[in-house]
């Protein structure tokens, strides 16, 4: 081992404050993997069209854009899935957090327009926000993926949006911030422009924040066990009169103390994402519920409406019945008359 455990990325130097850092949130399939290999230029990541398959864990990747800007780029697997367990879903959030020490600079909220917008996009804004606090949502950015899709059918894309409920209530919620991202084009042009119009929301998000990547409480405490392992890790290297055998044994206790404070951290997570959880699936039970009603009100109305129609049609049927009945007993008298 040889302290050899702490990573480069522990260490805070320039370099880590010129850098901009953005997370990949998303359902799986919804092409996180794709967006972030489009952002750094090269596939860093494995997507759902690779051999490899899907993301299981949370990955960070680095690249230098063309004016010196560094960018790292986390890719997580689908948090937010039906299927995801709370104690999965903990730990990859820990990870995450664990990666992105500094703060995180824009979350990305990875749409496909491939297939339906379900709840489950929805969910995973919400439980962020349940998760993280409102602040949270300063720093979001929506990502469309499926550009292709629009190109080819010649759909309005300002249209589409307008025409989704779902979709209009997650812009509102990410200051109707948005990119239509084509990662399958082959066109240099339309890459580079996509990345600029991406990155000039990034710009916007920093500024409107004074320039201060997203942080809260777990990420402070995090800082501060990286700050202590790299402290104990030097203090290590230096120490003289002890055998290999024991600085081996001191390094292994450092660790499993790093370790711990993942493990509380997870649980914490883990905690307020089943209360986030339960909160959500009371407010969509209580939604469906209203709809429900709501829906019963309107075929109650409706089915008033019909019987309200069907009494003014057969008045309307005797009335006009009485008329000719009139109009015959008027010819009648005057034949009588006459």
């Amino acid at each position: 081992m040889g302290g050899s455990f702490i990573d480069d990325d522990w260490e805070s130097g320039s370099a880590s404050h010129r850098a901009r850092t953005v997370v990949l949130v998303g359902r799986t399939g919804d092409g996180k993997s794709a967006t972030g290999n489009s952002i750094l230029g090269r596939k860093a990541f494995k997507s759902m069209n690779s051999p490899d398959g899907i993301t299981s864990t949370s990955e960070l990747q680095t690249a230098v854009l063309e004016d010196g800007q560094i960018i790292n780029v986390i890719d997580t697997p689908g948090l937010f899935n039906k299927s995801a367990e709370p104690q999965l879903v903990g730990k990859e959030i820990v990870r995450c957090i664990d990666m992105a020490k500094d703060g995180i600079h824009a979350v990305l909220v990875v749409v496909s327009l491939s297939s339906r917008i379900s709840l489950e996009e929805a969910a995973t804004v919400e439980t962020l926000q349940k998760l993280f606090g409102d602040k949270i949502t300063k720093y979001m950015i929506m990502v469309f993926t499926g550009g292709d899709d629009f190109e080819e059918d010649e759909v309005n894309f300002d249209d589409y949006l307008s025409r989704s409920e779902s979709i209009k209530g997650m812009l509102e919620i990410c200051g109707n911030r948005w990119v239509l991202f084509d990662n399958k084009t082959k066109n240099t042009a339309k890459k580079a422009e996509q990345l600029k119009q991406l990155l000039s929301l990034v710009d916007d998000v920093v500024k409107k924040n004074g320039g201060k990547p997203y942080t809260n409480k777990l990420f402070v405490e995090f800082q501060k066990a990286a700050a202590k392992l790299r402290d104990q890790a030097k203090e290590l290297n230096s120490l003289e009169g002890y055998s290999k055998e024991e600085k081996i044994e001191r390094e292994v206790q450092i660790y499993q103390s790093y370790e711990e404070h993942l493990a509380r951290s997870t649980d914490m997570v883990e905690t307020k994402l089943r209360e986030a959880t339960h909160e959500l699936e009371q407010q969509l039970a209580e939604e469906q519920d209203a709809r429900l009603k709501a829906e019963q009100t309107v075929r109650e109305t409706l089915a008033k409406s019909d019987n309200e129609i069907c009494k003014l049609r057969q008045n309307l049927e005797t009335s006009q019945r009485l008329a000719e009945q009139l109009k015959k007993f008027g010819k009648n008298l005057g034949c009588h008359i006459m």
